[in-house]
C-alpha cells in the first residue's frame, strides 16, 4: 500500500519538468568553475573549504640556478556553503483538484531558486570584482567592451572564457549600436540587434542580459590620502599560513588587506562597494611583472574606522624583497607620504559584471533528507551539479499539503583580478 504521503506519477512527471526548466534558468552558475563538495567533510568542517588560488611562476636566465630555487607559495581562499535556499507552500484539498495550479506553483519555485543562484553569483562578482572600467558615457559601443578585454590582457589574465553580464539598459543600448552599425539587409548580426535586441560575443566576451543588476552609489565626499613608502607597511607580504600566539597555525586568506588612511568622513568620503585607485600605484602584467601604465584598480570591502580599510586586491608590490611577493606582484608603487584615493564611481550607476571563468566558483551542497521520517522525498541534480529536493508531507487534521522545494550551495570569488566592473555615465 502507497503511503499516505508520497508522490504521484503526475508529481514525478512534473518534478523532472521543473527540474528541467531550472537548469535552463541557470545562466551564470552554467559560465562559472564548480567545485563538488563532500557532504561529511563540509559537516566537519562547519561548511568551510579552502580552495586554492593559481600559482604564478617566475622564470630566471642562464645556466646556473642555484641560487634562485625558492619555495612556491599556495595561496588559498575560504569557501562557504553560505546559501540555504527553500520555497515552502501549503495547498488544501480544494486546491489541489486543479493540477495546474500546482505546476504553476512549482515553477514559480523553480524559478525564485534559480533567480537566488544567478543572484549569489552576481553579487560576489559585483561586491568583489577588483577590475574597474568606468566609462563616462551611456552604453552603446565595441569600445566599451573593448575596454573590459584590454585590462584583462594587461593583467595577464587568461583570453579563453570570458563572460560579460549587463543590466538590462545597458544591454539593449549595446543592441542599439549594433543594430546601427551592422545595418544590412539580410545581416543576421545587425537582425538579431534589431528584432530580438541580441548582442552575442563582443571583444572575445559572451554577453548576457539581466533584468535585475547591483546598484553603485554615487561618491560625494572628498578623495583620500595614504602613505605608500615602505616604511608605512600599507603593502602584503602573501602567505600561505600564518601562526597565532597561541602557537596554532591557520590558513590566510591573501585576497584582502586592511590599509591605513588619512582621516576620511565615515559613511561619506568612503564606503563598502566603492571603487578606486591610488596615485603612484600601477598594475602589472602578473606573468612578466613589467608595468602596464596604468593605475591599478580596488574596492573597498569593509570600513574598520575613519583611518582604516579593507580593500581588495591586496597590494603586493615587492616593497618588502621576499620571494612571494615576487611571485604574486600586481603592482608597482612610486612611494609617496600623500598617494590620493580616487574613487572611480562618481555616478550611481548599474554594475555590469565581467569574469574568466576561473574566477568564480559555485558549490553545490547536498541536504541528508531522511526518506523514512513520514514525508515523501525527491531529490535530482542539474548538469551543473546543483541538487534540488522536493518534499510533501499530508495534514489529516487540516486537509493540507505541505511541499518544499530547496537547494543549498556556496559561491566564492577565488580570484578578485580575474573579475570586475563596468560602470556607465561616470
Amino acid at each position: 500500500m502507497a503511503s499516505i504521503n508520497s508522490f504521484s506519477k503526475e508529481e514525478r512527471v512534473a518534478f523532472e519538468d521543473l527540474l528541467e526548466g531550472f537548469n535552463d534558468a541557470l545562466v551564470l552558475s552554467r559560465n562559472v568553475s564548480m567545485y563538488r563538495t563532500s557532504g561529511q567533510e563540509m559537516e566537519r568542517t562547519n561548511n568551510v573549504i579552502w580552495r586554492p588560488m593559481p600559482y604564478i611562476a617566475q622564470s630566471f636566465d642562464g645556466m646556473d640556478q642555484s641560487l634562485n630555487f625558492q619555495s612556491m607559495t599556495q595561496l588559498a581562499v575560504p569557501a562557504t556553503l553560505g546559501f540555504q535556499k527553500s520555497v515552502p507552500w501549503i495547498m488544501d484539498a480544494l486546491e489541489l483538484r486543479d493540477a495546474l495550479q500546482e505546476g504553476r506553483l512549482g515553477d514559480a519555485a523553480k524559478q525564485k531558486l534559480a533567480s537566488d543562484i544567478n543572484l549569489a553569483i552576481m553579487a560576489v562578482a559585483a561586491n568583489f570584482g577588483s577590475l574597474v572600467v568606468p566609462i563616462g558615457t551611456v552604453a552603446g559601443t565595441y569600445d566599451d567592451v573593448a575596454a573590459c578585454d584590454t585590462i584583462m590582457n594587461e593583467q595577464g589574465v587568461q583570453a579563453f572564457d570570458r563572460y560579460l553580464a549587463l543590466s538590462s539598459r545597458d544591454y539593449n543600448g549595446m543592441a542599439g549600436n549594433l543594430a546601427v552599425a551592422t545595418r544590412s539587409f539580410g545581416n543576421k548580426m545587425s537582425d538579431d540587434a534589431y528584432r530580438k535586441g541580441f548582442v552575442g560575443t563582443v571583444a572575445g566576451f559572451d554577453t548576457y542580459k539581466f533584468d535585475y543588476a547591483n546598484r553603485i552609489r554615487q561618491a560625494t565626499g572628498s578623495d583620500g590620502a595614504m602613505d605608500t613608502r615602505a616604511a608605512a607597511n600599507n603593502y602584503w607580504v602573501p602567505r600561505a599560513t600564518e601562526v597565532a600566539t597561541t602557537g596554532e597555525t591557520s590558513n590566510v586568506d591573501n585576497r584582502f588587506q586592511t590599509i591605513t588612511t588619512a582621516a576620511f568622513t565615515l559613511g561619506t568620503d568612503l564606503v563598502a562597494g566603492d571603487a578606486i585607485e591610488i596615485s603612484g600605484i600601477e598594475a602589472v602584467h602578473h606573468i612578466t611583472k613589467q608595468s602596464t601604465g596604468n593605475l591599478k584598480t580596488f574596492r573597498v570591502v569593509r570600513v574598520l574606522s575613519n583611518t582604516s580599510i579593507v580593500i581588495t586586491p591586496a597590494i603586493i608590490s615587492a616593497q618588502g624583497g621576499t620571494d612571494a611577493e615576487k611571485q604574486y606582484q600586481n603592482c608597482i608603487v612610486t612611494p609617496s607620504a600623500s598617494a590620493t584615493i580616487n574613487r572611480l564611481n562618481t555616478a550611481a550607476a548599474p554594475i555590469n559584471c565581467f569574469w574568466q571563468r576561473d574566477a568564480l566558483e559555485i558549490l553545490p551542497g547536498r541536504y541528508a533528507v531522511p526518506t523514512d521520517a513520514g514525508a515523501a522525498v525527491m531529490r535530482a541534480s542539474t548538469d551543473q551539479g546543483i541538487e534540488l529536493v522536493m518534499q510533501k508531507q499530508y495534514d489529516v487534521n487540516t486537509m493540507k499539503t505541505k511541499y518544499r522545494l530547496d537547494t543549498l550551495f556556496g559561491v566564492v570569488n577565488k580570484q578578485p583580478e580575474m573579475s570586475g566592473i563596468l560602470l556607465f555615465d561616470q
